[in-house]
């Protein structure tokens, strides 16, 4: 498969990066807000301009900080990404004119090997016409005056980054989701400072995501596609989500932190397996219940993981304790895979992701109708449905009518009148007869429609 063309935007704090970015990509997959500093992490997607397709990643305003500070480690991410870039675009705000920081990020551009375009952004109006005669002495050439917000200047776009892309169509497969090989969307879940961008790291064998003592560091999701060699040798493709804590929703009061939590609910959404990363040192919390019951009401593969494991005090007593307040807290589905790693050290991460593959697995699993009937038989004969007023509930059928999750009707008469208890011994008949494991099974019950339909 051929590889897209990378495209980097880079330029000082609240220049207009994400929204040229969302722009570009066609949605709002970056957090846009007034106020400077949102974005942190590198966050890429594809776009498409005018026929060049191309991948493009946003970065965190760049910043004259001591290396060791949050905006320091920024700094370094975005150094990074436009060392990867075939182009990056250095992008300056056209209303407030170049300023000096601006002209030490074009100093360091000067200094690159990655050729540069350069953008004036938020360039309608007679009040960027000073900031575009300054931007000329940046040393990169006429600007591209443009408006990401309003869509301005996108042919001009086009014409500045057609010299850098190759416009020959780029042989993309297409993929079938639902295929053993197909890869794995894995979102990484949890309360703040939980290891969630350390655990990412470690898969990746690189400083790729922004990580330290600062709760809240990670604000969007990002999603970052990763082979990984499996015990057998085998090649897997995975795309890991790193998403931003989730804290008690009465402690998020700020406007960013709630478009942050927003933003990570929305990467469950798109995920396949979830893995909720808890912290070992703290142990199971309330909060951490709540975003395991979210997790599995939107219908998404579970999987619970114990980090900092290699720091954990009396860790038989604490795994035990964990495994039985999980059993109590999410009793809508027994049995959720529990497992102890460390994104310090590694320890347990093949472990890990074998697991969440099996998990997908069964949550893609679909169920032939005869052996789902000869399930259904067998359940039935083993607890008969109880007789509500004397009359009895006869269950005809099931079919199974999608997966991912496993969701199944019921046909027969009177199911209405079905107890819940007895639809919690069909599933959880169903997980251990059928290999569905822990998890989300969905069933609907489906009485005929013909009001003169009649048990006989």
């Amino acid at each position: 498969m051929a590889k897209l063309p990378v495209v980097a935007i880079v330029g000082r704090p609240n220049v207009g990066k994400s929204t040229l970015f969302n722009r570009l990509v066609g949605k709002k997959l970056a957090l846009v807000d007034d106020r400077p500093g949102v974005t942190r992490d590198r966050r890429e997607g594809d776009a498409h301009l005018l026929g060049l397709d191309f991948r493009i990643i946003d970065t965190a305003g760049y910043e004259d900080e001591d290396p060791n500070t949050l905006p320091g480690r920024m700094r370094r991410q975005t150094e990074a990404a436009v060392a990867d870039a075939d182009v990056a675009l250095f992008v300056v705000d056209g209303r407030a004119g170049v300023v000096p920081l601006d002209e030490e990020i074009a100093r360091w551009l000067r200094g690159s090997n990655t050729p540069i375009v350069l953008t004036v952004n938020k360039a309608e109006g007679r009040a960027a016409e000073q900031g575009v005669l300054e931007a000329l002495a940046l040393g990169f050439g006429d600007p591209v005056q443009l408006s990401a917000e309003h869509g301005e200047g996108i042919g001009d776009l086009f014409e500045a980054l057609l010299p850098y892309i190759d416009r020959e169509e780029v042989d993309e497969p297409e993929e079938d989701d639902e295929s053993p090989d197909a890869i794995l969307k894995l979102a990484i879940v949890g309360r703040p400072n939980a290891g969630k961008s350390t655990l990412v790291n470690r898969f990746l064998g690189q400083d790729r995501l922004i990580t330290g003592p600062e709760a809240g560091i990670t604000r969007d999701s990002i999603a970052i596609d990763w082979t990984w060699t499996d015990g057998k040798g085998a090649e897997r493709q995975v795309r890991l989500i790193d998403t931003a804590g989730m804290r008690k929703r009465a402690k998020v009061q700020d406007k960013l932190e709630k478009l942050s939590v927003a933003d990570a609910l929305r990467a469950v959404d798109f995920a396949e397996v979830v893995v909720l990363l808890l912290d070992a040192t703290l142990g199971l919390e309330a909060q951490d219940l709540r975003i395991a019951d979210r997790v599995l009401e939107e219908g998404r593969a579970l999987v619970i993981a114990l980090n900092k494991w290699d720091v954990a005090e009396g860790p038989s007593s604490l795994f035990n304790g964990v495994k039985k307040a999980l059993e109590d807290g999410l009793s809508q589905v027994k049995g959720v895979p529990l497992l102890t790693v460390s994104a310090a050290t590694g320890k347990g991460l093949d472990t890990l992701l074998q697991v969440a593959f099996e998990t997908r697995a069964a949550w893609s699993r679909r169920v032939g109708t005869g052996e789902l009937n000869r399930w259904f038989e067998r359940a039935i004969e083993a607890n008969p449905p109880p007789a509500p007023g004397g009359k009895r509930i006869k269950m005809r059928y099931v079919t199974q009518v999608k997966t991912r999750p496993p969701s199944f009707v019921i046909f027969g008469t009177r199911v209405d009148q079905l107890p819940a208890s007895y639809e919690r011994y069909l599933v959880n008949s169903m997980r251990r007869d059928l290999d569905f494991g822990a998890v989300p099974i969905r069933l609907t019950l489906r009485a005929p429609k013909n009001p003169y339909d009649k048990d006989r």
